[in-house]
């Protein structure tokens, strides 16, 4: 076995509809759920309004 498989535990299966997570950070966006959920909210809103008025 390689050095990396024995410092990780053991990974769940892929299949079944069970998923791997991994705990490394990725370079991206990094946005807050709430700002997310309150922009989507926006957005509705205002498609909504939009059609309603125009």
């Amino acid at each position: 076995m390689s050095k990396k498989r024995k410092d990780s535990g053991p990974m769940p299966a892929a299949s079944a509809g069970l998923l791997r997570f991994f705990e490394e950070e990725t370079d991206g966006v990094k946005i807050r759920p709430e700002l997310l959920v309150a922009i989507s909210i926006t957005l509705i809103v205002v498609s909504i309004l939009a059609k309603i008025f125009f």
